[in-house]
């Protein structure tokens, strides 16, 4: 079974993504790694190219930056990462550049695709989510984080990242039959110094909202309040060994009081129920749960 991991990303330095950490969390899984690296503004380029791997195949690319709609050109460079991969890999592994894998999932998703590789049907593999917020202390617990999304999908050549590139779809719009797996993908791109989380905010805005918008709320970007979220847990367990290094290099201090719940009725109500049975309802599902 040969699998193929696919990225894409730009000015990793500037807006401190982990993204090394992302590639070499799910390289012991993979043959090949494809990273589309965008014209940058920092040394991003030099920064993949010394991973020490042999797996990696650099697609320098140019990102189109009048794609300024719900995030389209993040869609656009992860086809291009996708449309890079050998054809003779049975899966492509997808990870964003503040996705980390833990060490501890390897062996549950090397399982899964190969129990699945043999089953068309299985269009993706869905994992579960830990969504870091503030510091590496703290996870967000309410509705706002998304609790699943696709990250390994079948290499038939129909399929292409969705909207902003967070899931993905047929080419024909239609959404993936996809089995959910027993692993977790840990999301970090609410930690960082709040300096350069104002900095990506800045940045990534534009790919959603037009100048008007942007200019609109630049006075609201001057500053980042990480106290300003509804609700987080403690995290009790142990980050993936890759971030350690990163984690012993945080510079800033953020505490929250987890007791703290800034959550309207409705939402109070929503998330006890959740918390009672494990449905949370009025989901959104980008995919077909088989």
């Amino acid at each position: 079974m040969k699998v193929s991991g696919f990225s894409f990303i730009r000015n990793a330095i500037q807006y401190d993504y982990p993204i090394v950490e992302a590639i070499q969390s799910i390289l012991p899984l993979c043959d090949e790694f494809v990273v589309a690296v965008g014209q940058s503004d920092d040394e991003t380029l030099a920064l993949i190219q010394a991973i020490p791997s042999d797996k990696i195949r650099i697609l320098e690319t140019v990102w189109d930056d009048s794609l300024r709609e719900g995030g389209r050109v993040l869609a656009v460079e992860t086809d291009k990462a996708l449309a890079a991969v050998a054809p003779d890999s049975a899966w492509a592994f997808y990870i964003q550049g503040d996705e980390v894998l833990h060490e501890k999932y390897l062996p549950v998703v090397r399982d899964a695709m190969l129990n699945y590789q043999d089953d068309p049907s299985v269009e993706g593999l869905l994992f579960n989510y830990l969504h870091f917020y503030g510091s590496y202390r703290y996870v967000g617990d309410s509705r706002r984080w998304y609790r699943r999304e696709i990250r390994i999908v079948r290499n038939n050549g129909n399929i292409v990242a969705y909207r902003d590139a967070q899931g993905f779809r047929t080419r024909d719009n239609h959404k993936l039959n996809v089995k959910l797996i027993d692993a977790v993908i840990y999301h970090y791109g609410w930690v960082k110094p709040p300096d350069k989380q104002v900095d990506k905010l800045k940045n990534f805005g534009r790919y959603w909202h037009d100048d008007t918008y942007m200019a609109r709320t630049r006075e609201e970007l001057k500053g980042f309040d990480y106290r300003g979220v509804d609700s987080l847990a403690l995290f009790q367990e142990t980050h993936p060994a890759i971030m350690q290094p990163r984690i012993n290099r945080m510079n800033w201090q953020f505490n929250f009081d987890i007791r703290q719940k800034k959550l309207s009725f409705k939402n109070r109500f929503l998330k006890f129920i959740e918390n009672l049975t494990g449905w949370r309802i009025g989901e959104y599902r980008n995919y077909k749960l088989g």
